[in-house]
């Protein structure tokens, strides 16, 4: 098929309308394309990302990269505050916010500006930048254009979801009102920040903009924030981000209107219909993301969506038609980039190698979240195990219980195991603290490769005294307790 596709090519990008291969996506969907297509002739469909229609994804453009960027500079914000716990007395100047963003944003835009202009090179890639939706299931229109193709890769990504309440779409607000995809990159930090939301992204940029030196209020409906994580960790996460900025639970978003003074007043109701108001001169609607299938109506292409949306796939990452592939969030509920990288590596080799297919692991898969302290989840939560009525013991280890959690003088962070008592492997991991994501990622080697808690903790040596000796202790005290519990049944 190849041969016959590229036949009508020539090297001079000439214009054509059917190719071998179709990708929608410049995000993980781009990195399928290397040498190994070079007789094939692509297509790479992306409108891009944000205001300014950013080439390479959410996460280069407006998701991870820079706001963990912008993460690094809030957490040396915070240092003074932290330093005075240990006889140490810092002063914080101020932040500038203008330089931060020239050095994230000349960073991310550079990549962005480079990785287009290298793709539109590639002699056997067509780049189009328009919107772009399913005719039936092997043609697409893009923008006023019409393709085809032998195969598709739906990779579209998701998009910020967005709420139909009164005074959202007030030409009088525009500039005022954001989601994430515009609120790093505006003009002037805002003294008075209100966050609609309590999930990752609203306590990630409740940090960056507090520290910075903005006012936040955070409001969000549920009884606790990033109400997905184990009990214990968002319990102790909602009791810091209280103590760091105002933190609204139970409340939902009623109307926003213009204030007097130039900015906006968001109205906000409980259970009982009691009405708050919070005066602000901008607003985060931090409420999660929605996959983009609709946009490209993959139901004319006859693929399958879930109650929510997202593209099914198998585990080798095909749709319900055998000639169309889909990853990311456009099909997966993680929502995170090293998923999407991982289905993109299944995708590639599923294409180039249509009779040895391989399947994308979907066990297993961390998340890390970059407040104040830090926070990195793995596995089952508690009340996951108990749902399903599982066996399981578990251990909650304090960073105070060990020495350099001493010289942290740590009084809040801890890891918390949940383990298999008759096998001691563990079935979760959750911890909050300084280091949280490069600690959590020595229990992702135990879960992942299937070393128990005892293995894993006497199976090698542990520095002293590095703060990791808390995950050693953590592994200890619970393979103690599957040892108990084996020896009592």
């Amino acid at each position: 098929m190849a041969v016959a596709a590229m036949s009508a090519w020539n090297h001079g990008h000439m214009t054509r309308d059917h190719f071998d291969l179709c990708i929608i996506g410049s995000g993980s969907g781009n990195t399928i394309i290397d040498e190994q297509f070079d007789d094939q002739a692509v297509a790479l469909v992306d409108q891009g990302v944000g205001e300014q229609e950013w080439f390479g994804g959410t996460c280069l453009n407006v998701g991870c990269i820079p706001t963990k960027m912008l993460v690094v500079p809030a957490d040396f914000a915070m240092a003074p505050a932290q330093a005075q716990r240990l006889g140490v007395s810092l002063h914080l100047n101020g932040v500038d916010f203008a330089a931060i963003q020239k050095r994230v944003f000349g960073r991310t835009n550079a990549i962005s500006t480079a990785g287009l202009e290298w793709r539109e090179k590639n002699e056997n890639v067509t780049v189009l930048r328009e919107p772009a939706a399913f005719l039936d299931a092997h043609r697409l229109q893009v923008g006023r254009r019409t393709i085809s193709a032998e195969q598709f890769v739906i990779a579209a990504g998701s998009r910020p979801r967005h709420l139909d309440v009164p005074g959202l779409d007030d030409p009088d607000l525009a500039g005022l009102i954001h989601t994430y995809e515009t609120i790093t990159r505006v003009k002037r930090l805002p003294r008075q920040l209100v966050i609609v939301g309590g999930g990752t992204i609203a306590v990630e940029l409740g940090h960056v903009f507090s520290a910075y030196g903005s006012r936040v209020t955070v409001v969000h409906r549920g009884p606790t924030l990033l109400r997905r994580l184990d009990g214990d960790l968002r319990a102790a996460a909602t009791k810091l981000a209280s103590e760091r900025y105002s933190v609204k639970l139970n409340q939902q978003l009623s109307r926003v209107e213009p204030s007097h003074s130039g900015g906006l007043i968001v109205w906000t109701h409980d259970a009982d219909g009691v009405q708050y108001s919070y005066t602000a001169d901008a607003m985060l609607l931090a409420l999660g993301n929605v996959p983009n299938g609709d946009l490209l109506a993959v139901e004319k292409a006859g693929v399958a969506v879930d109650d929510e949306g997202f593209v099914v796939t198998d585990a080798h990452q095909r749709t319900s038609q055998p000639h169309i592939w889909a990853l990311g969030d456009v099909c997966d509920h993680h929502l995170l980039k090293h998923v999407a990288n991982a289905q993109a590596r299944t995708v590639q080799h599923n294409l180039l190698h249509p009779d040895d297919l391989v399947s994308t692991r979907r066990e297993v898969i961390p998340q890390a979240i970059f407040t104040d302290p830090p926070m990195f989840v793995v596995g089952a939560t508690q009340q996951e195990l108990e749902a399903a009525g599982q066996p399981f013991v578990h251990v909650v280890q304090d960073f105070s219980s060990v020495a350099y959690g001493w010289a942290l003088d740590d009084r809040t962070s801890f890891v918390k195991l949940l383990a298999d008592p008759k096998t001691g492997r563990l079935l979760g991991a959750h911890l909050i603290g300084p280091e949280a994501p490069e600690l959590g990622q020595l229990l992702v080697t135990a879960m992942s490769f299937g070393i128990d808690a005892q293995q894993m903790a006497r199976g090698q040596y542990w520095a002293h005294p590095e703060l990791a000796e808390v995950v050693e202790n953590a592994l200890l005290s619970i393979a103690a307790q599957c040892e108990a519990y084996r020896d009592a049944s």
